[in-house]
Protein backbone atom coordinates (compact mmCIF):
# COMPACT_ATOMS: atom_id res chain seq x y z
CA UNK A 1 0.00 0.00 0.00
CA UNK A 2 2.73 2.70 0.47
CA UNK A 3 6.81 2.63 -0.78
CA UNK A 4 9.16 0.33 1.44
CA UNK A 5 12.72 -0.24 2.10
CA UNK A 6 13.78 -2.98 0.37
CA UNK A 7 14.76 -5.43 3.34
CA UNK A 8 18.44 -5.17 2.59
CA UNK A 9 18.47 -1.59 3.83
CA UNK A 10 16.70 -2.48 7.02
CA UNK A 11 19.57 -4.94 7.52
CA UNK A 12 22.30 -2.44 6.81
CA UNK A 13 24.44 -1.44 9.60
CA UNK A 14 23.95 2.37 8.59
CA UNK A 15 20.23 1.49 9.20
CA UNK A 16 20.69 -0.64 12.03
CA UNK A 17 22.71 2.57 13.93
CA UNK A 18 20.47 5.33 13.09
CA UNK A 19 17.40 3.31 14.61
CA UNK A 20 19.51 2.66 17.19
CA UNK A 21 19.76 6.08 17.72
CA UNK A 22 16.43 7.01 17.10
CA UNK A 23 14.87 4.39 19.39
CA UNK A 24 17.15 5.88 22.47
CA UNK A 25 15.72 9.39 21.63
CA UNK A 26 12.40 8.56 22.12
CA UNK A 27 12.89 6.64 24.90
CA UNK A 28 15.36 9.61 26.59
CA UNK A 29 12.67 12.12 25.55
CA UNK A 30 15.00 14.09 22.85
CA UNK A 31 14.51 15.53 19.55
CA UNK A 32 17.62 14.90 17.48
CA UNK A 33 16.97 15.85 13.81
CA UNK A 34 16.41 12.88 10.75
CA UNK A 35 15.94 13.49 7.62
CA UNK A 36 12.13 12.73 6.26
CA UNK A 37 13.49 10.08 4.52
CA UNK A 38 15.20 8.22 7.06
CA UNK A 39 11.97 9.35 9.37
CA UNK A 40 9.79 7.46 6.51
CA UNK A 41 11.98 4.66 6.45
CA UNK A 42 11.69 3.67 10.26
CA UNK A 43 8.25 3.90 9.87
CA UNK A 44 7.68 1.34 7.19
CA UNK A 45 10.58 -0.60 9.97
CA UNK A 46 7.86 -0.34 12.13
CA UNK A 47 5.02 -0.91 10.35
CA UNK A 48 6.14 -3.66 8.81
CA UNK A 49 7.36 -5.83 12.11
CA UNK A 50 3.87 -4.47 13.55
CA UNK A 51 5.15 -2.00 16.08
CA UNK A 52 2.24 0.40 15.87
CA UNK A 53 3.07 2.10 18.93
CA UNK A 54 6.75 2.96 17.72
CA UNK A 55 5.13 3.87 14.38
CA UNK A 56 3.02 6.12 15.90
CA UNK A 57 6.09 7.82 17.95
CA UNK A 58 7.84 8.23 14.54
CA UNK A 59 5.18 9.78 12.84
CA UNK A 60 4.54 12.10 15.30
CA UNK A 61 8.39 13.13 15.48
CA UNK A 62 8.56 13.42 11.45
CA UNK A 63 4.80 15.86 11.79
CA UNK A 64 6.73 17.77 14.75
CA UNK A 65 9.65 18.59 12.15
CA UNK A 66 8.12 18.51 9.40
CA UNK A 67 5.01 19.95 9.33
CA UNK A 68 3.78 21.13 6.12
CA UNK A 69 4.81 17.57 4.84
CA UNK A 70 1.47 16.18 3.55
CA UNK A 71 2.94 12.20 3.27
CA UNK A 72 3.67 12.23 7.03
CA UNK A 73 0.13 13.35 7.86
CA UNK A 74 -0.96 9.69 5.33
CA UNK A 75 1.34 7.94 7.36
CA UNK A 76 -0.45 9.11 10.30
CA UNK A 77 -3.63 7.81 8.78
CA UNK A 78 -2.31 4.39 8.05
CA UNK A 79 -0.71 3.78 11.24
CA UNK A 80 -4.06 4.93 13.20
CA UNK A 81 -5.85 2.50 10.95
CA UNK A 82 -3.16 -0.43 12.11
CA UNK A 83 -3.89 0.51 15.32
CA UNK A 84 -7.92 -0.07 14.87
CA UNK A 85 -8.37 3.76 15.18
CA UNK A 86 -10.37 3.55 12.03
CA UNK A 87 -12.51 6.62 12.55
CA UNK A 88 -9.53 8.99 13.70
CA UNK A 89 -8.11 7.89 10.39
CA UNK A 90 -10.40 8.41 8.19
CA UNK A 91 -11.19 12.18 9.99
CA UNK A 92 -7.32 12.45 9.36
CA UNK A 93 -7.92 11.62 5.60
CA UNK A 94 -11.28 13.63 5.13
CA UNK A 95 -9.05 16.85 5.62
CA UNK A 96 -7.13 16.00 2.26
CA UNK A 97 -9.72 15.01 0.08
CA UNK A 98 -9.76 17.38 -2.43
CA UNK A 99 -6.16 18.48 -1.99
CA UNK A 100 -5.18 14.81 -2.65
CA UNK A 101 -8.07 12.99 -5.04
CA UNK A 102 -5.09 11.93 -7.48
CA UNK A 103 -2.69 11.21 -5.37
CA UNK A 104 -2.03 7.00 -5.49
CA UNK A 105 -0.77 6.75 -2.10
CA UNK A 106 -3.61 8.70 -0.75
CA UNK A 107 -6.06 7.06 -2.59
CA UNK A 108 -5.06 3.61 -1.56
CA UNK A 109 -4.33 4.60 2.25
CA UNK A 110 -8.82 5.12 2.20
CA UNK A 111 -9.07 2.14 0.47
CA UNK A 112 -7.50 0.31 2.85
CA UNK A 113 -9.61 2.16 5.77
CA UNK A 114 -12.45 1.65 4.02
CA UNK A 115 -11.65 -2.51 3.82
CA UNK A 116 -10.96 -2.62 7.29
CA UNK A 117 -14.07 -0.68 8.30
CA UNK A 118 -15.64 -3.76 6.30
CA UNK A 119 -17.28 -1.24 3.66
CA UNK A 120 -15.94 -3.15 0.93
CA UNK A 121 -18.44 -1.15 -1.77
CA UNK A 122 -16.26 1.82 -0.92
CA UNK A 123 -13.26 0.08 -0.72
CA UNK A 124 -14.02 -1.08 -4.19
CA UNK A 125 -14.29 1.99 -5.74
CA UNK A 126 -11.17 3.51 -4.35
CA UNK A 127 -9.40 0.63 -5.11
CA UNK A 128 -10.47 1.34 -8.78
CA UNK A 129 -9.53 4.68 -8.80
CA UNK A 130 -6.14 3.79 -7.24
CA UNK A 131 -5.61 1.18 -10.61
CA UNK A 132 -6.84 4.01 -12.88
CA UNK A 133 -3.95 6.36 -11.10
CA UNK A 134 -1.14 3.25 -10.91
CA UNK A 135 1.73 3.03 -13.21
CA UNK A 136 1.68 -0.37 -15.53
CA UNK A 137 4.16 -1.82 -13.22
CA UNK A 138 1.65 -1.35 -9.75
CA UNK A 139 -1.43 -2.42 -10.89
CA UNK A 140 -1.27 -5.85 -10.35
CA UNK A 141 -0.86 -5.77 -6.74
CA UNK A 142 -3.57 -3.29 -6.56
CA UNK A 143 -6.04 -6.10 -8.42
CA UNK A 144 -4.70 -8.06 -5.94
CA UNK A 145 -6.60 -5.85 -2.96
CA UNK A 146 -9.51 -5.02 -5.16
CA UNK A 147 -10.15 -9.05 -5.99
CA UNK A 148 -10.27 -9.41 -1.81
CA UNK A 149 -12.82 -7.46 -1.54
CA UNK A 150 -15.44 -8.92 -3.78
CA UNK A 151 -14.29 -12.27 -1.82
CA UNK A 152 -15.46 -10.47 1.14
CA UNK A 153 -18.69 -9.74 -0.41
CA UNK A 154 -18.98 -13.21 -1.95
CA UNK A 155 -18.83 -12.52 -5.46
CA UNK A 156 -16.41 -14.88 -6.47
CA UNK A 157 -17.10 -14.25 -10.20
CA UNK A 158 -15.83 -11.38 -10.65
CA UNK A 159 -13.03 -11.34 -8.11
CA UNK A 160 -12.20 -14.03 -10.53
CA UNK A 161 -12.09 -11.50 -13.06
CA UNK A 162 -10.21 -9.33 -11.30
CA UNK A 163 -7.57 -11.53 -10.68
CA UNK A 164 -7.43 -12.49 -14.31
CA UNK A 165 -6.08 -8.88 -14.77
CA UNK A 166 -3.53 -9.03 -12.46
CA UNK A 167 -1.79 -11.75 -14.03
CA UNK A 168 -2.04 -10.35 -17.50
CA UNK A 169 -0.29 -7.75 -16.29
CA UNK A 170 2.31 -9.44 -14.04
CA UNK A 171 2.27 -13.40 -15.23
CA UNK A 172 4.75 -14.18 -11.92
CA UNK A 173 2.26 -12.33 -9.36
CA UNK A 174 2.22 -15.64 -7.20
CA UNK A 175 -0.18 -14.68 -5.17
CA UNK A 176 -2.13 -13.59 -7.80
CA UNK A 177 -1.91 -17.14 -8.82
CA UNK A 178 -2.97 -18.74 -6.05
CA UNK A 179 -5.65 -16.57 -5.22
CA UNK A 180 -7.26 -17.62 -8.53
CA UNK A 181 -6.66 -21.05 -7.93
CA UNK A 182 -8.45 -20.75 -4.75
CA UNK A 183 -11.41 -18.66 -6.02
CA UNK A 184 -11.52 -21.51 -8.67
CA UNK A 185 -11.76 -23.56 -5.92
CA UNK A 186 -14.69 -22.16 -3.85
CA UNK A 187 -16.75 -21.80 -6.73
CA UNK A 188 -15.53 -25.93 -7.66
CA UNK A 189 -13.82 -25.15 -10.94
CA UNK A 190 -11.19 -27.48 -10.40
CA UNK A 191 -10.13 -27.55 -14.26
CA UNK A 192 -9.85 -23.67 -13.90
CA UNK A 193 -7.60 -23.95 -10.49
CA UNK A 194 -5.40 -26.63 -12.01
CA UNK A 195 -5.00 -24.90 -15.58
CA UNK A 196 -4.04 -21.88 -13.47
CA UNK A 197 -1.46 -23.92 -11.61
CA UNK A 198 -0.19 -25.68 -14.39
CA UNK A 199 0.28 -22.37 -16.23
CA UNK A 200 2.47 -20.39 -13.19
CA UNK A 201 4.61 -23.81 -13.23
CA UNK A 202 5.73 -23.11 -17.16
CA UNK A 203 6.94 -20.14 -15.90
CA UNK A 204 7.90 -20.27 -12.37
CA UNK A 205 9.07 -24.50 -12.21
CA UNK A 206 10.96 -24.71 -8.89
CA UNK A 207 7.44 -23.04 -6.68
CA UNK A 208 6.80 -25.92 -4.26
CA UNK A 209 3.66 -24.40 -2.84
CA UNK A 210 2.34 -24.03 -6.42
CA UNK A 211 3.34 -27.42 -6.79
CA UNK A 212 1.71 -28.37 -3.45
CA UNK A 213 -1.75 -26.63 -4.22
CA UNK A 214 -1.93 -28.17 -7.54
CA UNK A 215 -1.97 -31.61 -5.63
CA UNK A 216 -4.46 -30.43 -3.85
CA UNK A 217 -6.68 -29.23 -6.89
CA UNK A 218 -5.64 -32.95 -8.73
CA UNK A 219 -6.95 -34.21 -5.53
CA UNK A 220 -10.08 -32.44 -4.76
CA UNK A 221 -10.92 -33.43 -8.45
CA UNK A 222 -9.97 -37.00 -7.65
CA UNK A 223 -7.39 -37.44 -9.91
CA UNK A 224 -5.32 -39.08 -7.18
CA UNK A 225 -2.17 -39.94 -9.64
CA UNK A 226 -1.80 -36.59 -10.91
CA UNK A 227 -2.35 -35.48 -7.22
CA UNK A 228 0.45 -37.58 -6.13
CA UNK A 229 2.37 -36.79 -8.57
CA UNK A 230 2.53 -32.99 -8.20
CA UNK A 231 3.26 -33.78 -4.45
CA UNK A 232 6.19 -35.48 -5.30
CA UNK A 233 7.89 -32.94 -7.39
CA UNK A 234 6.88 -30.49 -4.40
CA UNK A 235 9.03 -32.92 -1.98
CA UNK A 236 11.70 -33.25 -4.60
CA UNK A 237 12.06 -29.63 -4.28
CA UNK A 238 11.52 -28.64 -0.54
CA UNK A 239 12.19 -32.41 1.02
CA UNK A 240 10.90 -31.02 4.07
CA UNK A 241 7.51 -29.59 3.67
CA UNK A 242 5.50 -31.92 6.02
CA UNK A 243 2.35 -31.10 4.52
CA UNK A 244 3.04 -32.41 1.07
CA UNK A 245 3.88 -35.69 2.51
CA UNK A 246 0.43 -35.57 4.67
CA UNK A 247 -1.49 -35.37 2.08
CA UNK A 248 0.23 -38.09 0.27
CA UNK A 249 -0.48 -40.26 3.12
CA UNK A 250 -4.31 -39.69 2.88
CA UNK A 251 -4.11 -40.45 -0.78
CA UNK A 252 -2.45 -43.68 -0.22
CA UNK A 253 -5.10 -44.31 2.45
CA UNK A 254 -7.79 -43.71 0.00
CA UNK A 255 -6.25 -45.76 -2.42
CA UNK A 256 -5.68 -48.62 -0.05
CA UNK A 257 -1.71 -48.70 -0.09
CA UNK A 258 -1.24 -48.50 3.22
CA UNK A 259 2.22 -49.46 3.69
CA UNK A 260 3.19 -46.48 1.48
CA UNK A 261 0.45 -44.31 3.93
CA UNK A 262 2.86 -45.34 6.85
CA UNK A 263 5.60 -44.23 5.47
CA UNK A 264 4.61 -40.71 4.57
CA UNK A 265 3.27 -39.81 7.98
CA UNK A 266 6.23 -41.10 9.73
CA UNK A 267 8.04 -38.57 7.42
CA UNK A 268 5.33 -36.40 8.80
CA UNK A 269 6.46 -36.77 12.17
CA UNK A 270 10.67 -36.66 11.36
CA UNK A 271 10.34 -33.56 9.99
CA UNK A 272 7.84 -31.50 12.37
CA UNK A 273 7.57 -34.06 15.54
CA UNK A 274 5.00 -35.68 16.76
CA UNK A 275 1.73 -35.23 15.43
CA UNK A 276 -1.74 -36.56 16.93
CA UNK A 277 -3.46 -36.91 13.56
CA UNK A 278 -0.12 -38.12 11.64
CA UNK A 279 -0.68 -41.40 14.53
CA UNK A 280 -4.01 -41.82 14.15
CA UNK A 281 -3.56 -42.17 10.47
CA UNK A 282 -0.71 -44.13 11.38
CA UNK A 283 -2.95 -46.10 13.57
CA UNK A 284 -5.78 -45.97 11.04
CA UNK A 285 -3.69 -48.09 8.19
CA UNK A 286 -2.24 -50.20 10.60
CA UNK A 287 -5.98 -51.23 11.39
CA UNK A 288 -6.94 -51.51 7.91
CA UNK A 289 -4.26 -54.16 7.53
CA UNK A 290 -5.79 -55.49 10.57
CA UNK A 291 -2.75 -54.96 12.80
CA UNK A 292 -4.95 -54.13 15.48
CA UNK A 293 -2.30 -54.19 18.28
CA UNK A 294 -0.57 -51.81 16.31
CA UNK A 295 -2.74 -49.96 15.37
CA UNK A 296 -4.03 -49.34 19.11
CA UNK A 297 -0.59 -48.50 19.97
CA UNK A 298 -0.43 -45.63 17.59
CA UNK A 299 -4.34 -44.75 18.72
CA UNK A 300 -3.36 -44.50 22.60
CA UNK A 301 0.07 -42.32 21.16
CA UNK A 302 -2.75 -40.09 20.00
CA UNK A 303 -4.86 -39.92 22.71
CA UNK A 304 -2.08 -39.25 24.70
CA UNK A 305 -0.57 -36.38 22.90
CA UNK A 306 -3.93 -34.42 22.51
CA UNK A 307 -6.44 -36.16 24.71
CA UNK A 308 -9.21 -33.69 22.91
CA UNK A 309 -8.86 -34.64 19.29
CA UNK A 310 -11.66 -37.45 18.70
CA UNK A 311 -10.89 -38.86 16.13
CA UNK A 312 -8.44 -41.24 18.00
CA UNK A 313 -10.89 -42.19 20.49
CA UNK A 314 -13.39 -43.04 17.44
CA UNK A 315 -10.64 -45.79 15.84
CA UNK A 316 -9.32 -46.82 19.46
CA UNK A 317 -13.35 -48.01 19.91
CA UNK A 318 -13.72 -49.42 16.04
CA UNK A 319 -10.03 -51.43 16.50
CA UNK A 320 -11.72 -53.04 19.51
CA UNK A 321 -14.81 -53.86 18.23
CA UNK A 322 -13.14 -55.56 15.31
CA UNK A 323 -11.45 -57.42 18.02
CA UNK A 324 -14.77 -59.06 19.25
CA UNK A 325 -13.92 -56.32 22.31
CA UNK A 326 -16.92 -54.84 22.02
CA UNK A 327 -17.77 -54.32 25.74
CA UNK A 328 -14.06 -52.29 25.96
CA UNK A 329 -15.22 -50.64 22.28
CA UNK A 330 -17.65 -48.44 24.13
CA UNK A 331 -16.03 -46.24 26.83
CA UNK A 332 -14.02 -44.82 23.91
CA UNK A 333 -16.75 -44.68 21.40
CA UNK A 334 -18.23 -42.73 24.18
CA UNK A 335 -15.81 -40.46 24.63
CA UNK A 336 -15.54 -39.53 20.98
CA UNK A 337 -19.21 -38.05 20.87
CA UNK A 338 -18.36 -36.55 24.21
CA UNK A 339 -15.87 -34.49 22.11
CA UNK A 340 -17.55 -34.40 18.86
CA UNK A 341 -21.48 -34.72 20.07
CA UNK A 342 -22.98 -33.88 16.87
CA UNK A 343 -20.55 -36.10 14.23
CA UNK A 344 -23.62 -38.61 13.24
CA UNK A 345 -21.19 -40.56 11.70
CA UNK A 346 -19.73 -41.05 15.53
CA UNK A 347 -23.11 -42.13 16.72
CA UNK A 348 -23.61 -44.22 14.28
CA UNK A 349 -20.84 -46.15 15.02
CA UNK A 350 -21.59 -45.96 19.31
CA UNK A 351 -25.24 -47.03 17.87
CA UNK A 352 -23.68 -50.25 16.27
CA UNK A 353 -21.57 -50.92 19.33
CA UNK A 354 -24.78 -51.04 21.40
CA UNK A 355 -26.57 -53.05 19.09
CA UNK A 356 -23.72 -55.58 19.27
CA UNK A 357 -24.34 -55.61 22.85
CA UNK A 358 -28.22 -55.51 22.97
CA UNK A 359 -28.83 -52.43 24.14
CA UNK A 360 -31.10 -51.77 21.16
CA UNK A 361 -33.25 -48.75 22.70
CA UNK A 362 -30.23 -46.76 23.45
CA UNK A 363 -29.26 -47.20 19.87
CA UNK A 364 -32.18 -45.86 18.79
CA UNK A 365 -31.95 -42.89 20.15
CA UNK A 366 -28.71 -42.68 18.85
CA UNK A 367 -29.38 -43.34 15.13
CA UNK A 368 -32.52 -40.70 15.67
CA UNK A 369 -30.38 -38.43 16.55
CA UNK A 370 -27.71 -39.34 13.87
CA UNK A 371 -30.65 -38.89 11.43
CA UNK A 372 -31.59 -35.72 12.35
CA UNK A 373 -28.57 -34.21 12.25
CA UNK A 374 -27.82 -35.65 8.48
CA UNK A 375 -31.42 -36.22 7.09
CA UNK A 376 -29.31 -37.28 3.49
CA UNK A 377 -27.60 -40.47 4.97
CA UNK A 378 -29.15 -43.44 3.48
CA UNK A 379 -26.76 -46.07 5.99
CA UNK A 380 -28.12 -44.27 9.30
CA UNK A 381 -31.79 -44.65 7.79
CA UNK A 382 -31.47 -48.22 6.80
CA UNK A 383 -30.35 -49.12 10.19
CA UNK A 384 -32.71 -47.17 12.02
CA UNK A 385 -35.35 -48.89 10.03
CA UNK A 386 -33.86 -52.33 10.73
CA UNK A 387 -34.15 -51.46 14.21
CA UNK A 388 -37.35 -50.48 14.07
CA UNK A 389 -38.77 -53.23 11.95
CA UNK A 390 -37.49 -56.03 15.12
CA UNK A 391 -40.77 -54.38 17.09
CA UNK A 392 -42.91 -52.98 14.67
CA UNK A 393 -42.08 -53.50 10.76
CA UNK A 394 -45.38 -51.46 9.50
CA UNK A 395 -44.30 -48.60 11.58
CA UNK A 396 -40.63 -48.94 10.34
CA UNK A 397 -41.87 -48.85 6.87
CA UNK A 398 -44.28 -45.89 7.31
CA UNK A 399 -41.19 -43.70 8.74
CA UNK A 400 -38.78 -44.88 6.08
CA UNK A 401 -41.06 -44.26 3.47
CA UNK A 402 -41.77 -40.50 5.04
CA UNK A 403 -38.07 -39.66 5.38
CA UNK A 404 -37.48 -41.10 1.80
CA UNK A 405 -40.13 -38.65 0.48
CA UNK A 406 -39.54 -36.02 2.47
CA UNK A 407 -35.43 -35.64 1.39
CA UNK A 408 -35.69 -37.54 -1.50
CA UNK A 409 -33.53 -39.92 -0.60
CA UNK A 410 -31.56 -41.85 -3.74
CA UNK A 411 -30.01 -44.88 -2.65
CA UNK A 412 -29.87 -48.14 -1.50
CA UNK A 413 -33.01 -46.67 1.41
CA UNK A 414 -34.98 -46.77 -1.98
CA UNK A 415 -34.11 -50.72 -2.18
CA UNK A 416 -34.96 -51.52 1.62
CA UNK A 417 -38.63 -49.68 1.05
CA UNK A 418 -39.31 -52.36 -1.48
CA UNK A 419 -38.22 -55.00 1.22
CA UNK A 420 -40.11 -53.47 4.02
CA UNK A 421 -43.09 -52.51 1.93
CA UNK A 422 -43.53 -56.01 1.07
CA UNK A 423 -42.34 -57.29 4.89
CA UNK A 424 -45.24 -55.21 5.90
CA UNK A 425 -48.14 -56.51 3.65
CA UNK A 426 -47.91 -53.58 1.26
CA UNK A 427 -47.46 -56.10 -1.57
CA UNK A 428 -48.66 -53.66 -4.03
CA UNK A 429 -46.65 -50.72 -2.93
CA UNK A 430 -43.48 -52.92 -3.12
CA UNK A 431 -44.14 -53.79 -6.65
CA UNK A 432 -44.95 -50.28 -7.99
CA UNK A 433 -41.64 -48.42 -6.04
CA UNK A 434 -39.25 -51.46 -7.56
CA UNK A 435 -40.92 -51.20 -10.84
CA UNK A 436 -40.03 -47.58 -10.69
CA UNK A 437 -36.61 -48.39 -10.04
CA UNK A 438 -35.92 -51.30 -12.23
CA UNK A 439 -36.93 -48.23 -15.05
CA UNK A 440 -35.64 -45.13 -13.63
CA UNK A 441 -32.60 -46.51 -11.85
CA UNK A 442 -31.68 -50.23 -13.19
CA UNK A 443 -27.96 -50.26 -11.60
CA UNK A 444 -29.60 -49.69 -8.08
CA UNK A 445 -32.52 -51.81 -8.64
CA UNK A 446 -30.40 -54.90 -9.33
CA UNK A 447 -28.95 -55.30 -6.10
CA UNK A 448 -31.97 -55.82 -4.63
CA UNK A 449 -31.12 -59.22 -3.61
CA UNK A 450 -28.31 -57.92 -1.62
CA UNK A 451 -30.48 -56.85 0.92
CA UNK A 452 -33.97 -58.88 0.04
CA UNK A 453 -32.64 -62.11 -0.98
CA UNK A 454 -36.06 -63.34 -0.53
CA UNK A 455 -36.98 -61.35 -3.39
CA UNK A 456 -36.26 -64.38 -6.03
CA UNK A 457 -38.72 -66.55 -3.83
CA UNK A 458 -41.52 -63.98 -4.78
CA UNK A 459 -42.80 -64.57 -8.44
CA UNK A 460 -43.95 -61.10 -9.58
CA UNK A 461 -40.47 -59.40 -7.70
CA UNK A 462 -37.96 -62.29 -9.46
CA UNK A 463 -39.86 -61.74 -12.94
CA UNK A 464 -38.69 -57.80 -12.81
CA UNK A 465 -35.67 -58.94 -11.47
CA UNK A 466 -34.63 -61.02 -14.18
CA UNK A 467 -35.84 -59.03 -16.96
CA UNK A 468 -32.36 -56.58 -15.79
CA UNK A 469 -30.67 -59.83 -15.91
Amino acid sequence: MFENEDEDDFLSSSFQDELSRFEDMISKGRLDFFDSDRLDSFIDHFMMSNQFKKAMDCVSHAINFFPHNINFKIRKAQVLANLGRLNEALALLMQFDKMLSDDLEFVLTKASVHSQMRDSKTAIKYFEKAIDLAEPEEKDEIYLDLSAEYQNMGNFEQAIKILQKAIAFNPENEPAVHELAYCYDLTNDMPSAIQCYSSYLDIRPYSFTTWYNLGNAFSKAENYDKALWAYDYCTIISEDFASAYFNMGNIYLVLEKFEKAIECFERCIQIDGEDAMALDYIAEAYEHMEEYELAMHYYKRSIELQPDLPDPWLGMGIALDLMHRTHEAIPYLLKAVELDELNPDYLHVLAGAYIKNGNTVEAAVLLYKALTINPLSDEILVDLTELRAMDNIAYAFDELHEHIESYELSDIALLHRVKYAWLAGRQTDAMIFFRELVIDKPELAIQLTDFFPEALSIPVLADLYNLLR
